[in-house]
């Protein structure tokens, strides 16, 4: 696969990026073409970097954290993130990576790419670490205002998403909600539900948020709205988690030695819950493949989200989609009575 990579969108600069690039290489056989300021990207990657393995598109514009999508589609054109997905479309590399502005990103995306054949409103996928494996969780920002034929899409895209990525066959799925029970929430999560129990999917009914990290479901669906919150918390958690640990370990030499003798035990845990592990998030249902990056991503995140976007391309994930699709045809047609939002 040939991933075309933004590196003018972190926070951490285009030397971050191309570090990232790099030890991806040594990890795969992937070919990375790096889209930015050309005279940064010679400088990060030196005398000795693989040639055979990278190539290099300087562009003379950079999209900015706090530009509007829109304006960003009709007036950075040779920004290095609309060049990317121009590439993509061309048919000149298989995916894109980008730690941009999300809005931007998903813009750019649907401009050149455009939706997958049936998909009304492509999403963002997460992974969490749970106590039992991973949970994909859509949509995590995409879409604040939802219908319920999008909520099932959702669950569709993420079904296939971990059936491809993660191997299990049967993903179990789960509509997020104020409670167990199928009367349970709103009037758009009660109308998914009943769509969800009518489909083909291997749907267990609703989830709570406290069931996220338990690892007894695969795949969580909701509205943009509601998985960003769910995503900000579980970030913000995380990261003070880590700090309290820090400082009541500092507190005393007791709690010290404790941690010597821990240390291991400590490492491993930092790394299940560091979002550097996942990569970036995928966009499911483009016409093609897109990653989403933290802005702040280090090295170890770009690399990882340069992986996820060869095995998402190479595993073919958007033919499970359409295939996942097909199989629920009558529910399809059943929906289409539902105002599409275009």
């Amino acid at each position: 696969m040939h991933v075309a990579l933004d590196t003018m969108g972190s926070d951490q600069g285009p030397a971050e990026l191309v570090s990232g690039a790099l030890m991806a290489l040594r990890e795969s056989t992937v070919q990375i073409t790096l889209v930015g300021d050309e005279q940064a990207i010679y400088a990060a990657l030196g005398n000795s970097y693989p040639k055979e393995s990278i190539n290099v598109v300087a562009t003379s514009q950079v999209v900015e954290m706090d530009d509007s999508p829109t304006l960003v589609v009709r007036r950075k054109k040779d920004s290095s993130m609309l060049r990317a997905f121009e590439l993509h479309k061309k048919g000149e590399v298989d995916a894109v990576v980008s730690a941009g502005n999300s809005g931007a990103v998903m813009a750019a995306a649907i401009k050149h790419l455009g939706r997958l054949k049936s998909i009304q409103r492509p999403a963002i996928a997460t992974v969490y670490p749970t106590l039992k494996g991973p949970v994909v969780m859509l949509d995590v920002g995409a879409n604040v205002d939802c219908r319920p034929k999008h909520l099932y899409q959702f669950g569709v895209m993420a079904t296939a998403f971990s059936q491809s990525m993660f191997a299990i066959a049967e993903p179990r799925v789960g509509l997020l909600s104020i409670g167990a029970e199928g009367s349970k929430g709103n009037a758009l999560v009660k109308k998914t539900y009943e769509l969800l129990e009518a489909s083909k999917l291997n749907f267990i009914g609703n989830v709570e948020g406290g069931d996220t990290f338990k690892g007894d479901v695969d795949v969580i669906v909701c509205d943009g709205f509601v998985g960003n919150v769910c995503l900000k918390i579980s970030e913000g958690l995380a990261e003070a988690v880590t700090v309290m640990l820090r400082e009541e370990i500092s507190k005393t030499f007791t709690a010290k030695m404790g941690y010597l003798l821990a240390r291991e035990a400590f490492k491993n845990f930092k790394k299940r819950v560091d979002y550097a592990e996942y990569g970036g998030a995928p966009l499911l249902g483009l016409d093609g493949t897109g990653i989403i990056c933290h802005g702040r991503s280090n090295s170890i995140a770009i690399k990882n989200a340069i992986l996820v976007a060869d095995g998402l391309a190479g595993n073919k994930v958007n033919d499970h989609i359409l295939a996942l699709l097909a199989q629920d045809g009558d529910l399809e047609q059943s929906a289409k009575g539902q105002k599409k939002d275009e």
